[in-house]
């Protein structure tokens, strides 16, 4: 018999979770995850992940799903919550950067 040997593909690491050896965010492949894209999508949108990586990230995420959509509302929060440079130097922009967030968490 065979024995198989399990390997972590998300660690935790400055204040966030990262797929190992990437500077690839687990909060971007679980956006796209919520988003409906296919795990081959999610590889096509970033070349240094491979098929393997993007199914060990979305079954850490699935793994630990109440601790992760924590993680990402307490982020989103933390966001909301600091000064933005660009409402004051450039509303235009920030404002096309708010609607293209709430665009996005709606889809």
């Amino acid at each position: 018999m065979t024995a198989f040997v399990t390997k972590p593909y998300v660690e935790f690491k400055k204040q966030g979770y990262w797929v190992i050896g990437t500077r690839i965010s687990l909060d971007s492949i679980v956006y796209a995850f919520h988003k409906g894209l296919l795990p081959e999508s999610i590889a096509q949108s970033y070349p240094l992940l491979d098929l393997e990586q993007v199914y060990g990230a979305i079954t850490f995420y699935l793994a630990n799903r109440s601790d992760i959509d924590a993680y990402l509302i307490s982020a989103e929060q933390a966001f909301d919550t600091m000064p933005q440079p660009l409402q004051m130097n450039a509303p235009a922009l920030h404002q096309k950067l708010i609607a293209a967030r709430e665009s996005a968490r709606q889809t």
